[in-house]
């Protein structure tokens, strides 16, 4: 008692004192909140991270995936919809979706299924469409206060998400469908939604209208199929159309207007990948940053310059070499951001 007695005093002498302190040492309670707290936001710009790029490890709860966020140093992330889904109650699958991704691909390549693979490969795609009923009405009663819940658990780690990507925003989804992500997008303080271009503008046109109806916004991502223009038309289509440009993919196409694009479109980027890809002529490799073609340096210092607000978004493609990790790599790969814009 006598302890508890001292330290309750010392405290409220301790608030008092600070009240008539500095004012500079009256933001201490806040320097506390936010020590231990990872921090990358660097002169200006927020270096972020899609949680792809932790797939590797093999635990993908949304707790692990806070973990490894934080243990990167990174302070805003692009959320998967995976982690986020499953700690909101998201039925488990025991699908082998490898096996069935497998056996799709040899038959997509015209490569010749035996019997037993085929009747394998029809009952899995049997088995995912039944899986992808679940989840619709899953969906369609969930309680999005467990995304809030995510969210403050980020939040008290220092971690905010920007976007967020489930698997709710294809042709085959309903409109239903779209909006829960769009709900849970919210729910977890995201400003954006982002999906692969799905090539077909009646869709973009959808996303659009209802991305207004439900004030939020659609940040496409490309590949190397991007081009100058490939966003254009449904940039046109709604002010709630945006782009979640890939810097490396767009350098791998063999583009050399990199630099021209982002400042063209830098009020509809939203958030860009970043990764280091080599040009068509060197072979389009995935290497460790600094050793690849994008201009990775020119791109964070334009940013800076200019003030540009969205986040570059790490995304760890390249082979992780032996003794490494995921963490590991994105930690070098926010150094690497970090001299580049001292």
């Amino acid at each position: 008692m006598n302890n508890r007695r001292d330290f309750l005093s010392k405290a409220t002498l301790g608030i008092a004192g600070l009240a008539l302190a500095p004012t500079w040492l009256q933001g201490a309670p806040a320097l506390i909140r936010s020590y231990n707290k990872p921090d990358s936001k660097i002169n200006g710009v927020q270096i972020g991270c899609i949680t792809y790029s932790f797939r590797s490890l093999p635990d993908q709860s949304a707790e692990a995936t806070l973990g490894y966020v934080t243990e990167s140093g990174i302070s805003a992330i692009e959320l998967m919809g995976g982690p986020a889904e499953t700690f909101a109650g998201l039925p488990e699958s025991s699908i082998n979706r490898s096996r069935m991704f497998q056996l799709g691909g040899k038959q997509r390549r015209g490569e010749t299924l035996n019997a037993d693979e085929t009747k394998e490969l029809e009952e899995l795609q049997k088995e995912s469409e039944a899986y992808g009923k679940t989840i619709s009405e899953w969906r369609s009663n969930v309680d999005f206060k467990k995304f809030e819940q995510l969210r403050k658990m980020y939040k008290d780690a220092g971690v905010s998400i920007y976007a967020f990507k489930p698997s709710a925003f294809g042709k085959n989804n309903s409109d239903a469908e779209i909006a829960y992500g769009m709900k849970a997008a919210r729910a977890l303080g995201a400003s954006h939604v982002t999906l692969e271009h799905p090539a077909d503008d009646a869709h973009t046109l959808r996303l659009g209208t209802l991305g207004e109806q439900h004030r939020m916004s659609i940040a496409y991502h490309g590949h190397e199929q991007q081009t100058f223009t490939f966003w254009d038309t449904a940039l046109a289509q709604s002010p709630k159309n945006a782009l979640n440009f890939d810097a490396g993919h767009y350098i791998a196409a063999g583009h050399t207007d990199i630099m021209e694009l982002v400042e063209k479109q830098n009020k509809r980027i939203l958030s860009m990948h970043i990764k280091d890809r080599q040009t068509p002529a060197n072979g389009k490799g995935n290497l460790p940053w600094g050793s690849g073609d994008t201009p990775l340096p020119e791109l964070l210092t334009l940013m800076r310059k200019k003030k540009y607000k969205f986040p570059a978004s790490i995304e760890l493609e390249h082979q992780i070499p032996d003794g490494s990790d995921a963490v590991k790599e994105v930690q070098q790969c926010l150094e690497f951001c970090r001299k580049a814009l001292v």
